[in-house]
């Protein structure tokens, strides 16, 4: 049955599970029957990408935990990473939870396959991580919210470092999914040398040996790839096992904190683009590491952050505005007034953020692998379907 602290995830630390506890126990303490406002979360719990969707939650949870709200009731879901059951678990939240927001998801073609129906029932979306480029252009609506970032961006960002780099000729890879087209289309768009090979994966896949012969054979200058997760984790692997020694690219999603100490040596030196970076030098992100840390008894990924940030912004509409009165709520998520880990923190016209993109590199800290900010790669950077939003 779900609840405000369900768990969905069978290995998580005891740190974790009193956060959450002692969310729930203040609320059925303090709160009436019904929350004044109920949030669904669907994420990936479970299986292959469940780090994802781990540290989201528990980026969320730790920002209503420290809000110490008792009218905020989080309903949490595993999605399993499979569509039908994101579908299902979105259709029990609103017509049987009656949740007010969602949010959680990890994967674009989830996303794509709850998002525009939660919207047109009028429950906000407020998206955590996954920003497909239909939702951001003509597919999109006044109720959808991405806190995080539209999909092309963070490769944009890795073209244009590619292009100060020196490179001319890259060798790019993503997964067959919405979420690969946008990341190749994205780097495309503000690389300035030629494509060597455009190649997509099967989403999933852990067997990269074709696609490095295919490296080896292109006679490129560089690679560029986009695969998250435990996908990341094997081409890595097995890439610094090949002998093929071409400099690598890669978006935060393939070398972030969850998985950094996976790939190990592998990965150090590599440059990666990303909206977030534990270093970022405000107030705000540096007492959310430290929490997060201290509750989790690990360092926060990019997801993490998404998390956070998502969660506070939806406290800053709260505090605003009652979710019944939709106009309101919605003026007050628009107006994005809450402390970003990010820093300075604004929505563009198509909901979607507009925001300065980092290059970090790998390195190691005492025995740590993480990333350190070696500059902007893209600053007060928008997404290119904004145009096509008609709000």
């Amino acid at each position: 049955m779900a609840s405000k602290t369900r768990l969905g995830c069978q290995n998580r630390e005891k740190t974790m599970k009193n956060v959450l506890l002692a969310t729930a126990a203040a609320a059925v303490m303090a709160a009436p029957a019904l929350a004044d406002i109920k949030v669904g979360m669907i994420t990936t719990l479970s299986g292959g990408g469940a780090g994802l969707g781990v540290d989201v939650r528990d980026g969320f949870m730790l920002a209503i935990q420290q809000s110490g709200r008792d009218d905020i009731e989080v309903v949490i879901e595993d999605d399993q990473r499979k569509p039908d059951i994101a579908v299902q678990l979105a259709d029990k939240m609103v017509q049987s939870e009656k949740v007010d927001v969602l949010t959680g998801i990890i994967w674009s073609n989830l996303a794509m396959a709850v998002v525009p129906s939660v919207t047109a029932q009028g429950k906000f979306y407020l998206s955590p991580n996954a920003g497909p480029s239909p939702l951001a252009g003509k597919g999109c609506h006044e109720n959808y919210f991405n806190v995080a970032w539209q999909n092309d961006n963070l490769h944009e960002a890795a073209g244009s470092y590619a292009n100060t780099a020196g490179y001319s000729n890259s060798f790019i890879m993503a997964p067959n999914y919405p979420a690969g087209t946008d990341a190749l289309t994205g780097y495309k768009r503000m690389f300035e040398g030629e494509v060597a090979n455009e190649v997509y994966t099967k989403l999933g896949q852990t067997d990269y040996a074709a696609e490095i012969a295919q490296i080896r054979a292109s006679g490129a200058d560089s690679v560029y790839f986009f695969l998250p997760g435990g996908m990341g984790i094997s081409f890595l692997k097995q890439y610094a096992g090949s002998g093929v020694d071409l400099p690598v690219v890669g978006p935060a999603f393939s070398f972030d904190q969850g998985i950094l100490q996976a790939v190990g040596d592998a990965a150090l030196g590599v440059v990666n683009t990303s909206q977030w970076n534990k270093d970022i030098d405000n107030p705000t992100n540096a007492a959310f590491v430290e929490s997060f840390q201290a509750a989790y008894g690990r360092l926060p990924s990019l997801y993490a952050s998404q998390g956070f940030d998502t969660a506070n912004l939806l406290i800053s509409a709260v505090e605003a505005a009652d979710v019944s009165d939709a106009g309101a709520f919605r003026d007050a998520l628009r107006a994005a007034d809450f402390d970003s880990t990010r820093g300075d923190f604004a929505f563009g016209s198509n909901h979607h953020p507009v925001q300065t993109i980092y290059a970090r590199e790998v390195i190691k800290e005492g025995d740590v692998f993480t990333n350190k900010i070696i500059g902007k790669a893209l600053e007060n950077h928008s997404d290119a379907y904004a145009g096509e939003c008609k709000m």
